[in-house]
C-alpha cells in the first residue's frame, strides 16, 4: 500500500511539472470544451432569437465557468474520452436544467431550443475532441522540437517520472537519461539509461543543450542537492525539484504563503477560497431543488414509518463532521432501535432490528433523504465521505492509518466510495480501509465535475446495489 501511494503521488507531481502554461496542447484542452458548449448556446440564440440575447449570454457564461478549465483528455484512449465527455455533458446539462426549473427561468427559452441544445452540445464536444486530436501534430510542431530533459536521482519517484514521460508523447519531452552517484545500488530500474554521476550533470547539460532538469533526490540529500544547484547556475536549463514528501500521503499538496514565507501544504482541504464558495453554492442549489421535488415523498415516508413501527419518524445520530466536530445527522428511522452510544452495531443482511419497511428504505437509500436538510444547514454536503457513527470512528481511527483525514471535508449524502461498490456493511477492516482510500482519492481530485459525476452514478447504484441492508 505505501509503495502504491508513493508512485501515485510521484506521477501526479511529474504531470504538474511538465504541463506548464506555455504548453499549447494543455491550453487548447483547457479551452476546448468550455468554448464549444458555450458557443452552441450562442448559436441557438442567433437561430431562435436573431441575436445573442442576454439570457442566453448569461447561460453561456455559467456553462463556461462550470467547465473551465477543460479536462486533459489527449492522453486518454479516444473512446474513453468520448465516454467521459458524454458523462460531463449529462452532468452539466442536468445541473443547468435543475437550476432553471428551480428558478423558473426555463420558461425564457423555447422548448425546441432546449431540446436542440441537449443533442447539439454533446455532438459538438465529441466532434471538437476528434478535430483537436487530428490537429495535435500541428500543435506539437508549433511548440517546436521536443524539449531535452534529464532526471537527477534514480529512485522510485525518478523512475515513476520517467515512466510517465514515456507514456505521454504529447508533452513533447525527450528524456535522455539519469544521473546518480549510487548507480550500482539502483537495480530497481535496470532498463534505465545512466549518463553519469552528479559531478557530471553541469557539463552534460551544457554539452547536450538540456532544457529541463528534474531533481528527484531525497530531502536527506540536501548537501548534494545544493551542490548540483550551484553547479547549474551557469546553465539556462529550467530546473524542477520533485520533493521527497512521500513519508505521508499528500492531500491537496500545493505551494502557499504564510506571512510572505513560502510553505508547502501536505494535508489540506480542497474547499478553500473560491472552491469552498462553489461547493457551498452548488449544495444549496441542488438540495433546494431536490427538497422541492421530493417534499410529498418525504411526508409519505414519514407517515409510513410512524404507522408501521413505534418510535419517531426521524432518527438523529451524532456523527463527525468537518474537522471532526460533532454534528447531528437526520435519517428516516429504519430500525426498531435508535443506537447512538459508545457501541453501535452496523446493519447486516436479514437484520432482525429492521422495521417492516426499514429494509426497503435502506436498500433504496430513501432513509437518507432527510439529510438534504442537513445540507441546507451547512452540516453536510451533497457529495463527500459518508459519515460514520462516532463509535465506528473511534474504533477505525485506531486501526486505519489516515482515517481521520476524510474529515477534511463535510460528510456527504453520497460519495466516491459508495458509487464504486463500497456501500453498506463494512464487516472487515480491509473493506473499511478500501472505503477510506476512495474518500482520500476524492479529496485529492475534487472538482465540481467529479461531484456531478458521482451524483449521476449514485442513481444507478441505488437501483442495482446488493450491499445496502
Amino acid at each position: 500500500m505505501p509503495t502504491r501511494k508513493l508512485l501515485t503521488v510521484s506521477r501526479n507531481t511529474a504531470a504538474d511539472l511538465y504541463l506548464g502554461r506555455d504548453n499549447l496542447i494543455r491550453l487548447g484542452e483547457a479551452l476546448l470544451e468550455p468554448v464549444i458548449l458555450s458557443s452552441t448556446i450562442w448559436g441557438l440564440s442567433i437561430c431562435y432569437e436573431g441575436e445573442i440575447a442576454h439570457h442566453y449570454f448569461i447561460l453561456s457564461v455559467l456553462v463556461f465557468a462550470l467547465l473551465f478549465p477543460g479536462k486533459a483528455r489527449m492522453k486518454d484512449d479516444f473512446w474513453r474520452s468520448c465516454t467521459d465527455i458524454l458523462l460531463s455533458c449529462v452532468a452539466i446539462m442536468a445541473l443547468i436544467l435543475l437550476l432553471g426549473y428551480a428558478t423558473r427561468s426555463l420558461d425564457r427559452f423555447p422548448p425546441e431550443a432546449i431540446v436542440a441544445w441537449l443533442w447539439l452540445g454533446p455532438s459538438a464536444m465529441l466532434l471538437g475532441n476528434l478535430v483537436f486530436r487530428w490537429l495535435l501534430p500541428v500543435l506539437l510542431r508549433l511548440q517546436g522540437g521536443p524539449r531535452r530533459a534529464i532526471i537527477v536521482g534514480l529512485n522510485e519517484q525518478g523512475a515513476a517520472l520517467s515512466q510517465r514521460i514515456a507514456q505521454s508523447p504529447y508533452d513533447n519531452i525527450e528524456l535522455l537519461g539519469f544521473f546518480d552517484d549510487r548507480v550500482e545500488e539502483r537495480t530497481a530500474a535496470p532498463q534505465t539509461r545512466i549518463e553519469g554521476r552528479l559531478v557530471d550533470v553541469a557539463a552534460y547539460v551544457k554539452r547536450e543543450h538540456i532544457q529541463l532538469i528534474y531533481i528527484c533526490l531525497p530531502m536527506a540529500s540536501q548537501p548534494r542537492i545544493l551542490h548540483v544547484l550551484d553547479e547549474l547556475r551557469d546553465t539556462t536549463a529550467s530546473i524542477y525539484f520533485v520533493p521527497d514528501l512521500f513519508v505521508t500521503d499528500i492531500i491537496q499538496g500545493r505551494m502557499a504563503h504564510v506571512s510572505n514565507m513560502p510553505v508547502v501544504s501536505v494535508c489540506e482541504t480542497p474547499f478553500t477560497g473560491i472552491n469552498g464558495l462553489v461547493k457551498r453554492c452548488s449544495d444549496i442549489a441542488i438540495s433546494l431543488g431536490i427538497l422541492t421535488l421530493i417534499s410529498p415523498l418525504l411526508l409519505a415516508i414519514a407517515a409510513a414509518v410512524k404507522l408501521t413501527s413505534p418510535g419517531p419518524a426521524i432518527f438523529k445520530q451524532r456523527r463527525y463532521g468537518l474537522d471532526g466536530e460533532d454534528i447531528l445527522v437526520y435519517k428516516f428511522r429504519s430500525m426498531t432501535v435508535c443506537e447512538d452510544g459508545n457501541v453501535v452495531k452496523q446493519a447486516q443482511k436479514n437484520d432482525s432490528r429492521l422495521t417492516p419497511i426499514g429494509g426497503f428504505l435502506r436498500k433504496t437509500s430513501l432513509d437518507e433523504l432527510p439529510q438534504f436538510i442537513n445540507v441546507l444547514q451547512g452540516r453536510m454536503s451533497i457529495v463527500g465521505p459518508r459519515p460514520h457513527a462516532i463509535a465506528h470512528n473511534e474504533m477505525y481511527r485506531k486501526l486505519i492509518k489516515g482515517y481521520m483525514v476524510r474529515h477534511k471535508a463535510k460528510p456527504g449524502i453520497t460519495g466516491w466510495a459508495q458509487v464504486n461498490g463500497l456501500r453498506g456493511e463494512t464487516e472487515t477492516v480491509d473493506k473499511m480501509a478500501a472505503r477510506i482510500d476512495y474518500d482520500l482519492d476524492y479529496l485529492r481530485n475534487w472538482s465540481l465535475g467529479l461531484d456531478l459525476k458521482i451524483i449521476l452514478m449514485t442513481v444507478g447504484v441505488v437501483f442495482r446495489d446488493q450491499y445496502a441492508y
